[in-house]
């Protein structure tokens, strides 16, 4: 098998060497593992370093938002035969250590997608009450809109088997994204578990990362988005 780690990077050049460093090498049951990190319109030195690091590098011209980098790296995963895909934070909050736990149910033909939660059993390191409680929220909204039974939402730490690269269509460029694919994945009846992961925050990723504070244009967005589809 196949397997391509998709990592959308938007002025990530003090992180990626060292997220691309982390990522596993071998894994039971997979024969080639190509990290594939799409520059999003980066004005640093991102993309060169993760050249420098091994990694296939997918490039926009301009900024168009992690929705839209995932996108770009689905479309080559599937063009190019992989087998799975896993997307990982180019920020250092996701541990490659989870990576073998991920894959492993779709590997052994169980579901087609599985979907990391840092409230299943593990632990989300230094996050904020008010982000853990903006967190819930969502889950109850994703749960009521979406009718998709899970515990963590925006955690974008997943594996997908290539039928479901193929199923989920990605509209939304931007944050609205992450909800836009479990909305997908109850719309299309996609087979998943969760898996419980460990994220660590540090004052870089919560600088980089999305803010609480989008959470409601986020939600209208995905309310507008089922109502027009």
């Amino acid at each position: 098998m196949k397997l391509a780690i998709v990592i959308a990077a938007y002025n990530e050049e003090n992180s990626i060497h060292s997220t691309l460093s982390s990522l596993p090498k071998k894994l039971d049951g997979i024969n080639c593992i190509v990290p594939i990190v799409v520059d999003d319109g980066s004005t640093d030195r991102t993309g060169e370093l993760a050249e420098e690091a091994g990694a296939q590098v997918l490039t926009h011209l301009i900024n168009r938002g992690q929705g839209a980098a995932l996108k770009t790296g689905f479309d080559y995963a599937v063009k190019y035969g992989y087998d799975l895909v896993v997307t990982f934070d180019a920020d250092g909050q996701h541990q490659s250590e989870d990576i073998p736990a991920l894959i492993r149910p779709i590997v052994d033909g169980k579901v087609e997608v599985t979907l990391g939660s840092r409230f299943k059993g593990k632990k989300a390191i230094n996050m904020s009450y008010s982000r853990k409680i903006v967190l819930l929220i969502g889950v109850i909204f994703t749960r009521l809109i979406s009718r998709i039974s899970v515990t963590d939402t925006h955690n974008g730490l997943r594996a997908f088997s290539r039928k479901a690269l193929q199923t989920i269509e990605l509209m939304q460029d931007k944050m609205e994204h992450a909800s836009e694919i479990l909305d997908q994945i109850s719309r299309h009846k996609l087979s998943f578990m969760e898996v419980p992961v460990t994220i660590k925050y540090s004052d870089y990723s919560l600088q980089k990362g999305q803010r609480s504070s989008q959470a409601l244009k986020i939600a209208l967005t995905i309310l507008f988005y089922k109502m027009v589809r």
